[in-house]
């Protein structure tokens, strides 16, 4: 057998037999992570592969299709209890680089959830819309004059255990369109010690905001492939802080409950009404990023017909208007594994020990997913908002101008989404039912 790469010593080799991997896979945010195991210091094996150029095209159908994948996911998951956020942008991209790998009715499988994201644009859509992403950091000028930095980070690093040996494709794959060279560790040695990298790069790659994203790795681990966000953007306009105070927030039960209140008046606003609903657009300094607030008149009723295309329409009908808005500060931080949600959207294949075709990566051993651990906070105020998420899939071995201003008022639950209006992508998606709590 030919075509594959042993990881070892720093180097890498082309060999005529798979060492077995039982993979790892720790990305933006996000993991991956198998059994079995044995290891090195922290050399670097990287393919040869160079990354592809990016291109406008693709990175909007990436995009598109990380926000079908978004909406589906939110009204599985996100639905059935109280705040919570996700980042659709950190799970497509943990799972695509997963799916590198997959093979058969498993790819086909993911590729359905994932909305063929990772086939777009040839298989370059997610490499072009991380690169058109990465590039909007910068620093720009708010609508007062003042400079603001805006820094959106997305970053890759795969852990994988040394002297493994890889199928070359996926270590190229990982190289052209994920940008991540293979970082070297000893899983079966010092399984903690490899955890406590992980979790340092994830630390430092998300500011400290997600310290500890794996809990435990064991000797079987093989491969952890990570990719983390990171974002910290400020208002083109700026909330007052003195006109913050406390208002009344009316949860869905009915009840009420005081939360610290913003205040402003948008001049250059963009606004959007329909039945049920109301919804204005938030633009941070810089070219596109922006935070969409969508406030139905009840929450559940309008969340069991909120889709991909019911959001599209939203988003298009924002127009430019002035707005008299108030919006309550939030913090929010959610953690779940979201494998259960995943196989019932539709790829259990992936989840199945005795069925699952991972073979992209591996001959050696058969390869399935075990966990899919997500974690994404997001923090907003006067200033801006600041959020980071991770993903981990864990695998194992097995056998027009509106006349008028506006008013919006946020004083009940609302859904709010992170996004960059450029490509479309949704970076943030999620629900604030009680902001106090």
């Amino acid at each position: 057998m030919t075509g594959n790469r042993t990881a070892g010593s720093g180097t890498n080799r082309s060999t005529g037999r798979l060492v077995g991997v039982a993979a790892g896979l720790l990305l933006a945010g996000s993991i991956v992570w198998g059994c079995t195991g044995q290891a090195a210091a922290m050399p670097v094996a990287s393919s040869q592969a160079t990354r592809a150029a990016g291109s406008a095209q693709g990175a909007g159908r990436a995009a598109a299709a990380i926000n079908a994948f978004g909406i589906d996911y939110y009204r599985q998951a996100l639905t059935k209890g109280g705040n919570a956020v996700a980042s659709p942008a950190s799970i497509v991209l943990a799972l695509s680089m997963a799916q590198e790998g997959a093979v058969g009715d498993t790819a086909a499988q993911i590729d359905k959830v994932l909305h063929g994201a990772s086939g777009t644009d040839s298989g370059n859509g997610i490499n072009s819309l991380d690169r058109a992403l990465s590039a909007l950091s910068g620093t720009y000028s708010n609508s007062r004059g003042n400079e603001e930095p805006l820094t959106l980070r997305i970053a890759n690093a795969p852990f994988a255990q040394s002297n493994y040996a890889f199928r070359q494709a996926y270590l190229d794959a990982l190289a052209s369109r994920h940008g991540a060279a293979v970082r070297l560790v000893d899983f079966k040695a010092d399984a903690e010690g490899a955890r406590r990298q992980v979790n340092a790069w994830v630390a430092e790659q998300t500011s400290g905001r997600i310290p500890q994203l794996l809990d435990s790795l064991d000797d079987s681990t093989r491969l952890v492939l990570v990719n983390a966000i990171y974002l910290k953007a400020s208002w083109m306009t700026p909330f007052e802080e003195s006109a913050t105070q406390d208002a009344p927030f009316a949860r869905s039960d009915g009840s009420k409950v005081n939360v610290p209140t913003m205040a402003t008046f948008l001049e250059d606003g963009r606004f959007a009404e329909g039945t049920g609903w109301k919804a204005v657009e938030l633009p941070y300094a810089g070219p596109s990023l922006a935070m969409t607030v969508i406030v139905p008149d009840d929450l559940a009723a309008f969340e069991k017909t909120f889709d991909g295309a019911r959001f599209t329409e939203i988003t298009s009908a924002l127009a430019p208007s002035s707005v008299d808005l108030t919006l309550p500060r939030f913090k929010i931080e959610s953690k779940s594994d979201l494998a259960t949600e995943l196989a019932v959207m539709g790829m259990p294949l992936a989840f199945d020990a005795a069925r699952a075709d991972f073979s992209g990566i591996t001959a050696e051993e058969r390869l399935f997913i075990s966990k899919v651990i997500h974690q994404a906070n997001i923090s907003v105020d006067e200033k801006g908002t600041e959020g980071a998420a991770a993903t981990a899939v864990v695998m194992l071995a097995g056998s027009a101008p509106v006349a008028k201003a506006a008013t919006v008022h946020v004083d009940r639950p609302f859904i709010f989404a992170v996004r960059d209006t450029a490509t479309g992508a949704i970076l943030f998606l999620g629900r604030v039912v009680d902001p106090g709590a």
